[in-house]
């Protein structure tokens, strides 16, 4: 039998962190979530518009505010997280940019490089030492159909350079980083036995603000009428994510999609994914790129004192 919300299984006591959660399928999945009883945190960069979508979910909700594009913003946002609550059972990283008004982050990076992966990679391993211990704790990074129409092929210096605010493959390229990362993530959490998964989840195509960005204009009838025709509103959009952040029978390293006409419409179900995108060589680079650029190693302590003591 296919999947669906209703399978969501009771989240009481659990907390959900999910960026981007004030709109979009970023609202939709903390929605969710809460419904079914989670503390859910939205991590946004507009705290009032967090806090004016909080006051609509089902279960307690707080706000963290979180610009991607800032990695003092995202330690600050870490360091809060860490405090407050000491673990962390779901983290989705669903926050993005598409056609972005500016080239480049606070520290330099082409944009839609910077945020869509790179503070989200900055994020997550600042996260970790509040979820490695957690029972049944999941990590989702959401890709993007368009991860396939990119090359690859990752450095120091295509992260800093080139004007990428109206370039479709630089955001390809951004969402294939977001799965190669999510795949290298899972191999190190297996490797040390950690009680977290990794997963990655796209939504097919949804009506998200995503789309409202600076476009170029030979793209913008294009993708009116793709729109129109393919995609969906943001709850069912949003379905592959809850199933990746919700269903234990789903493994760590797994891949989900909407299941049908070219992984735009059905329920959540195992995705396509691109040849680069697996290559375990090119994960470890980018891996090793990710962290030269932001200064976050996988494996360096965290934990404040006040979280080590609610583990202990």
């Amino acid at each position: 039998m296919a999947w669906s919300t209703t399978d969501i299984p009771c989240q009481r006591g659990r907390v959900a962190l999910v960026t981007g959660g004030s709109a979009g399928i970023g609202l939709a999945t903390a929605r969710a979530l809460a419904a079914r009883g989670a503390r859910t945190v939205l991590a946004c960069r507009d705290v009032d518009r967090g806090r004016a979508a909080a006051a609509g979910l089902a279960g307690p909700a707080d706000v963290v505010r979180l610009d991607l594009g800032s990695l003092e913003s995202v330690r600050r946002a870490a360091a809060e997280v860490r405090d407050r609550y000491g673990r962390l059972d779901v983290l989705v990283n669903n926050a993005g940019v598409m056609f972005p008004p500016r080239p480049y982050t606070e520290d330099g990076f082409e944009t839609h490089f910077g945020v869509n992966h790179l503070g989200h990679f900055a994020l997550t391993v600042l996260l970790l030492d509040a979820m490695r211990q957690v029972p049944g704790s999941r990590i989702v990074t959401v890709t993007s159909l368009a991860h396939r129409i990119a090359p690859g092929g990752f450095d120091a210096a295509g992260a800093r350079s080139g004007d990428g605010r109206r370039s479709v493959a630089a955001y390809g390229r951004s969402k294939l980083a977001n799965l190669m990362f999510s795949r290298e993530l899972q191999r190190r959490l297996a490797d040390e036995g950690a009680e977290t998964v990794s997963l990655a989840a796209h939504p097919g195509l949804s009506a998200t603000a995503l789309w409202h960005g600076d476009a170029p204009a030979p793209l913008r009838p294009v993708g009116r009428a793709a729109l129109r025709f393919l995609a969906r509103p943001p709850g069912r959009a949003a379905e592959p994510v809850l199933r990746a952040a919700t269903d234990h029978r789903v493994p760590g390293g797994a891949h989900l999609a909407p299941g049908r006409l070219v992984e735009t419409r059905g329920a959540p179900a195992p995705a396509r994914s691109s040849r680069v995108s697996r290559d375990a060589r090119a994960q470890l680079d980018l891996w090793e790129l990710s962290e030269e650029l932001t200064g976050v190693r996988y494996g360096q302590r965290t934990t404040s004192p006040r979280a080590a003591r609610r583990h202990g």
